[in-house]
């Protein structure tokens, strides 16, 4: 697995530790503009080793996730054919290869819930920056964030309702969008643009798209000033609050039920995915 501790290793991103130190701030940024900066796993796993060192380095005290290209992600990849076998597990979850909707579920366990849940508890603040579309499983690299900020075209979607499924694996649509509006745009597969999420409370701040890395190292700079175990314990605190609400046994029910949508399209379509999109026609009966 590519090690970002060692420049130019890294196949599907670039890390790098600005002004290393007592105010160090890591920025990640996705490079897959080809694709879009569609998740595959060995994205994924970079992404994961990019946060652990981060995440250990004592000269860092913020970290950064953003996007080179027009788009911040389209979401997973799902042309993505590379082996399983080729990266370190980091969960205790395997048998990928398992018959019925165990194998299925025990990968994206590892690579998509377990993954955001871990970054989502990395004990220093995380920001993310999103220009262009967002797409689905891209929501859930955003949302791992404590602070988001948004470029004025940005825009976020996630329409896999229409593929036969309640949703992408970590299911936070309620917490970044409320009941009502999750639901709406869970329903129809809307877009929501930039100024909605600021106003829904998806992102922190809206700015140019031609300003934004800067505002984004802006915000970083200053808040990498503050003492780093009270930044710790601030995330924790606010965190702590958000599992007290039920957040981590909401956010495990909906991925089990997003496997019982994955095991009845297998049923009726032979694939885990509707192939209609949400374009079949109703019938009745």
């Amino acid at each position: 697995m590519s090690d970002p501790s060692k420049p130019g290793e890294p196949t599907t991103l670039h890390y790098e530790v600005l002004e290393p130190g007592d105010e160090g701030v890591a920025v990640i940024t996705l490079d897959r503009p080809e694709a879009r900066n569609a998740q595959n796993k060995r994205m994924t796993y970079e992404l994961n080793a990019a946060f652990d060192d981060a995440a250990r380095r004592t000269d860092v005290k913020v970290i950064v996730l953003r996007a080179g290209g027009p788009h911040f992600c389209s979401g997973h990849d799902m042309r993505d054919r590379e082996s399983h076998r080729q990266f370190d597990l980091v969960s205790t979850h395997g048998g990928f290869s398992r018959e019925g909707q165990e194998g299925q579920m025990a990968f994206e366990e590892e690579v998509y819930f377990q993954m955001c849940w871990r970054w989502r508890n990395i004990p220093k603040p995380v920001i993310a920056a999103a220009q262009g579309k967002t797409i689905a499983g891209g929501l859930m690299l955003l949302w791992i964030a404590d602070v988001i900020l948004a470029a004025d075209d940005a825009s976020f979607s996630d329409p896999v309702v229409g593929m036969g499924v309640n949703g992408v694996e970590y299911f936070a649509h309620p917490w970044e969008f409320g009941a009502r509006k999750a639901k709406e745009l869970l329903f129809t597969g809307d877009y929501v643009s930039a100024q909605d999420a600021l106003q829904l409370g998806m992102v922190n701040r809206v700015v140019p798209a031609d300003q934004l890395r800067e505002e984004t190292l802006r915000l970083a700079r200053r808040i990498a000033t503050r003492p780093s175990f009270a930044l710790k314990l601030a995330k924790e605190s606010v965190n702590q609050t958000l599992e007290a609400q039920g957040q981590w046994t909401a956010l495990r029910s909906a991925f089990s039920l997003q496997h019982l949508a994955h095991a009845h399209n297998r049923i009726r379509f032979g694939v885990p995915v509707d192939p209609g999109s949400g374009r079949r026609p109703a019938t009745s009966g």
